[in-house]
């Protein structure tokens, strides 16, 4: 390979490195053409390209793109599977893991998942995970499942006292309750009783009789006539 044709992908491969946010790498050695054409194709069906380069290359461009958890990883001939965003890290897991087990032949090392370095037993474990879309559904199921219990715990006292209420009704309208009406009638009774009756009221005192005043005699003097 030409100078300029390692320079180029190089710079690829930075590229790649620096926009992956998550990547596996397996040791394909004992693959024949036929099987990592296969594999290529189930990869790219899941939103995954796989690049074979040489580690020399590998490495200068896990330099360049500060992808050092990349580094440990390249031991041997690698293959990279790079995830795009709209990839499903499940379902390339899964392939790896299908095409490792029936080859018996390729070697899952590991990964960088967002910036984290993964194992090669990690990257099996997310291969048993459900596929995406029915991950997501849990996921969601997970989240509403507690929402839709509160609600029934919060519903479920007004949805009772509403029962008693409509209950309380019909059994006062079963037995011709009039106890509203009479309401009135009851608190008015008090005032009659406050007014006490014309009988009971007291006796006034007679008024006093008014003294007579002294008849005094008129005293008649003799007058010089009876004198004489």
């Amino acid at each position: 390979m030409q100078k300029e044709d390692k320079e180029r992908v190089v710079s690829e491969l930075t590229d790649k490195l620096r926009n992956a946010e998550t990547l596996i790498v397996a040791d394909y050695r004992g693959l024949t053409m036929p099987q990592i054409d296969a594999l290529r194709g189930k990869l790219i069906e899941n939103g995954a390209k796989l690049s074979v380069v040489k580690n020399t290359l590998t490495r200068r461009a896990a330099e360049a793109a500060g992808a050092d958890a990349l580094l440990a990883l390249l031991e041997g001939p690698s293959a990279i599977a790079f995830i795009e965003a709209d990839g499903d890290m499940v379902a390339v897991a899964k392939a790896l893991a299908d095409s490792a087990r029936e080859t018996r032949v390729l070697e899952i090392r590991g990964g960088v998942m967002q910036g984290r370095a993964i194992s090669g037993e990690d990257v099996v474990e997310l291969s048993k995970l459900p596929p995406l879309d029915v991950l997501r559904g849990q996921v969601i199921g997970a989240v509403i499942a507690p929402l839709t219990s509160l609600l029934a715990l919060v519903n479920a006292p007004v949805q009772n006292l509403y029962g008693l209420i409509d209950a309380r009704i019909e059994q006062l309208q079963a037995g011709g309750d009039t106890s509203a009406q009479a309401a009135p009638a009851a608190d008015a009774a008090p005032a009659a009783e406050e007014t006490p009756a014309a009988e009971d009221a007291p006796e006034e005192a007679p008024a006093p009789e008014a003294e007579a005043e002294p008849v005094t005699e008129p005293t008649t003097e003799p007058t010089e006539d009876q004198e004489a």
